[in-house]
């Protein structure tokens, strides 16, 4: 019987080769990425029966590209690894199409069970954050903090862009567009959330998880 194949998306080399370790025994680990971009890149090359990645990577973050991965049509089971101890980070990446949520500071045993509940479809959440995530499904929690949901997928993606310090022009090449859009969106997007300087939109993207510090 052939291993599940997993490819693994975090931006700290340390991790990635602890991970590999980890699940080298039960997983065949067919790639590892350090940014959210390189994960969309290999995930149509390879694959994967499950990608385990993390919420902050470099030019695109880890939620943004399972949005994107799901836009692609690919059901690569998805689990999160990740520091973000933040309930809203967790239903992010749910509404986004993952199936499991594990924090890195919980048991290795977790990341496990998480990808074994993927593969049969099921959902997995670290039970140190598991009654936030619940709470704010049943709409206990002020919600407000989820004003990222407002914009669009490549609104984010310029955002992210921005707030790592890429120029226009840098950002068109990126995205494959002009700088007259990237402009475009920066000021649209400044005006719908009603920031106006680009110091306030890289805290918020800095707040809401779109970029990592």
């Amino acid at each position: 019987m052939e291993k599940t194949t997993v490819l693994l998306a975090d931006d700290h080399k340390i991790v990635l080769e602890g991970l590999k370790g980890l699940l080298a025994e039960d997983y065949k680990v067919v790639g590892a990425v350090e940014d959210g971009r390189a994960l969309l890149e290999q995930v149509q090359k390879l694959y994967p029966d499950v990608i385990v990645v993390d919420v902050a990577m470099p030019l695109l973050n880890g939620i943004d590209a399972v949005k994107q991965i799901r836009k692609l049509g690919l059901n690569t089971k998805v689990v999160f690894l990740t520091m973000h101890h933040d309930a809203m980070y967790a239903k992010e990446a749910f509404d986004a199409g993952a199936l499991g949520f594990v924090l890195k500071h919980s048991a290795p045993s977790e990341l496990t069970t998480a990808i074994e509940e993927a593969l049969k479809g099921n959902t997995y959440i670290s039970p140190a954050i598991a009654q936030e995530v619940m709470q704010l499904y049943k709409g206990e929690v002020d919600s407000r903090a989820a004003a990222p949901g407002t914009l669009t997928l490549r609104q984010r993606e310029v955002m992210q862009l921005l707030a790592e310090g890429k120029s226009a022009k840098e950002i068109a090449t990126i995205l494959h567009i002009s700088t007259r859009t990237v402009e475009f969106h920066k000021y649209n997007m400044m005006e719908q959330l009603g920031i106006k300087t680009s110091a306030e939109l890289v805290h918020f993207a800095i707040k809401h998880g779109i970029v990592s510090i």
